[in-house]
């Protein structure tokens, strides 16, 4: 599979360190079991000057834990600006701990604060218990209600896979509402269609660490009602407009099933009047960012992405 995508060196090595970790069998907690070591292998040490605090959300009778990043410096007489990152994993997989590797720099990198939700899983947990329950953060955010010193007029949301998908449902859901908007939307190979966009969904359908038959897996464990496939909230790109958006940046894999997912949406953002950039990860595969700090390509995609978010909250004070 590999060899015939022609990869380069460094993803390569990517996807043979990512295959050293495959699950004991097919039961949900051994997949679980697998990715968080898959995970762990690829996260380095929090970097130096950056503080780390475990939070929980009261939510209907419920607690979301949430993570928060941020610079040991002095808080900004305004308030932290924040990047609420939305992790990754086939709405099955991950939690605080299995993206630290993207969102714990941004906050170093951005001179920001970094939430990181720890969303309701599938399949105990079906759509849209995913998607309320980051609405419900953004709500708290909105009015800062855990009193974490964010500044609530400058906040972007960020999310790969599964959380690019929530993050731009979360665009969608509160385009209208009143208060300070999101000031941007950061979105890393986004899966925003219950039936992943061609070309690439049968060009790349066999793609190393990510296959159309691996997506079409996730969204029946998450969506397993079909009625709710063309829901926004599930597939942003089934809106029938993308007027009134923040300011997009999207990154995508060129070896991926969902590349055209992304560049779909950028497109049609363009065409609402939005203010979008693409970036094409040439020669990458789904996933690929969890080892920006071991490969070129990949760094130059985690420099993109956090000089966009730079940009978007900026772009607010």
């Amino acid at each position: 599979m590999a060899s015939f995508y022609q990869l380069s060196a460094e993803m390569q090595s990517f996807v043979n360190q990512s295959a050293l970790f495959q699950p004991a069998d097919d039961s949900l907690a051994e997949m679980r079991a697998a990715y968080d070591a898959q995970c762990r292998y690829f996260t380095p040490a929090l970097p130096d000057g950056l503080q780390r605090e475990d939070h929980m959300l009261p939510v209907a009778g419920r607690h979301i834990p949430l993570r928060l990043y941020r610079p040991t410096a002095a808080r900004p007489p305004a308030g932290w600006p924040c990047v609420l990152y939305l992790h990754g994993g086939g709405w099955m997989l991950g939690g605080l701990d299995s993206h630290a590797v993207i969102a714990a720099p941004l906050a170093q990198n951005c001179a920001a604060a970094v939430l990181v939700v720890d969303y309701r899983l599938a399949p105990e947990h079906v759509f849209p218990a995913a998607f309320e329950d980051c609405l419900a953060v953004w709500d708290m955010l909105r009015v800062d209600s855990l009193e974490l010193g964010i500044d609530t007029a400058r906040v972007v949301v960020a999310g790969d896979s599964a959380g690019g998908n929530l993050a731009a449902a979360l665009c969608l859901a509160t385009r209208s509402r009143e208060g300070p908007p999101l000031c941007g939307q950061a979105l890393i190979y986004p899966a925003l269609a219950a039936v992943p966009t061609e070309p690439a969904a049968s060009e790349h359908a066999d793609a190393p660490l990510l296959s159309r038959d691996d997506m079409a897996y996730y969204l029946a464990q998450y969506a397993p009602d079909p009625a709710m496939h063309a829901d926004p909230r599930l597939a942003p790109l089934a809106a029938a407009n993308l007027q009134g958006l923040p300011p997009a940046f999207v990154a995508v894999a060129e070896y991926d099933p969902l590349r055209d997912d992304g560049l779909r949406y950028v497109q049609r953002l363009l065409a609402s009047g939005a203010v979008a950039e693409c970036h094409l990860g040439r020669g990458l595969v789904h996933g690929c960012l969890r080892f920006w700090p071991q490969g070129p390509e990949t760094a130059r995609m985690y420099r993109a992405l956090v000089t966009a978010i730079a940009h978007m909250l900026a772009d607010q004070t």
